[in-house]
């Protein structure tokens, strides 16, 4: 439980307190347990504080520091931490659902399993935070820095994640289904097995990114750099990839039925046995990409350039080519 003097202490506020703090900077403030529920502390210190369980709903902690501090299982469901210095706390099993993070330092936190549903984290930093796990369901993530952090298995369906930085973040498993990433830079990020059915994607940056066997049904790429982009065996019926840069990407063994790449550019991609039945690809660039064994059956390619594309085995009954361009003896039949 919470040491008396301490919690008694805190309740006087944040003057107070860090008065004392000054003080005893060798003490480690136990709070275990706290009832802090709706009080106001802005800008308390309260780095390196034992607050494990404590119940701080509603409680005002705008600019406070509770860096390295101890959250573990705490409620601060609606709790206001705008500007605060949440730098390598741990929050694992935390309820933080509806609070404001909003330009909160959370770098290096450890955030696992936490209930963060519908908070806001609008320009928040969490670079290498972990979040493994964590409930992220309808929250707010603009132009958020979560580059380098660990979303494994995070819940992230129906996030506000426009502008934020994913570079080389760890969405392995994660559900994004209906998440808005409009202009967001997931260079290098893993999203292999990832959920992004009707997930929005449209100019954000996925170069070298990895979406193996990633669900991409009826998602919007459109604009998108999937430069080089690992998209093996993904399955994305009806997904949006018009004027989007796919060049030197790996579709191998993709299942895109009825996707769009009007105006895509695919030249040097790898599209071998990939299933692209009734897809289109008007005006796009296939040029010298590889369509062995491709199944394009029903697909429209008009005015499309094949120009040095390998074809052979290819599947291409029923295709439209009106206008497509391709070298003398690289068409089959």
């Amino acid at each position: 439980m919470a040491n008396r003097h301490h919690l008694k202490l805190l309740k006087r506020g944040a003057r107070v307190w860090n008065a004392w703090r000054a003080r005893h900077l060798e003490v480690r403030p136990n709070l275990i347990r706290a009832p802090l529920e709706g009080v106001h502390l802005n800008g308390v210190d309260l780095l390196g504080a034992n607050l494990y369980e404590a119940t701080l709903r509603r409680t005002i902690l705008t600019e406070s520091r509770l860096g390295e501090a101890n959250l573990g299982g705490a409620d601060l469901s609606d709790a206001n931490l705008t500007n605060a210095n949440l730098i390598k706390a741990v929050l694992c099993g935390a309820t933080l659902m509806g609070t404001d993070l909003t330009r909160a330092n959370l770098t290096g936190a450890t955030i696992t399993w936490a209930n963060m549903c519908d908070a806001t984290l609008t320009q928040a930093t969490l670079r290498g935070t972990d979040l493994t796990g964590t409930a992220l369901t309808g929250a707010k993530l603009l132009q958020a820095d979560l580059s380098g952090s660990n979303l494994r298995g995070a819940d992230l369906s129906d996030a506000d994640l426009n502008g934020a930085n994913l570079r080389d973040a760890n969405l392995y498993r994660a559900s994004l289904s209906r998440a808005k990433l409009r202009g967001a830079n997931c260079t290098g990020a893993t999203l292999n097995q990832a959920d992004l059915r009707a997930a929005c994607l449209r100019d954000s940056v996925l170069a070298q990114a990895s979406l193996k066997g990633a669900l991409l049904t009826e998602a919007q790429f459109g604009g998108a750099n999937l430069q080089r982009t690992d998209l093996r065996w993904a399955d994305g019926s009806r997904a949006v990839f018009s004027e989007s840069l796919l060049s030197d990407a790996n579709l191998i063994a993709a299942m895109l039925n009825q996707a769009s790449f009007i105006g895509a550019d695919l030249s040097g991609a790898n599209l071998s046995m990939a299933c692209l039945s009734e897809a289109d690809f008007y005006l796009a660039s296939l040029q010298g990409a590889i369509l062995k064994g491709t199944n394009l059956r029903g697909a429209d390619l008009r005015g499309a350039n094949l120009r040095r594309a390998i074809l052979s085995g290819a599947d291409l009954r029923e295709t439209k080519l009106t206008g497509a361009l391709f070298d003398p003896g690289t068409f089959p039949g």
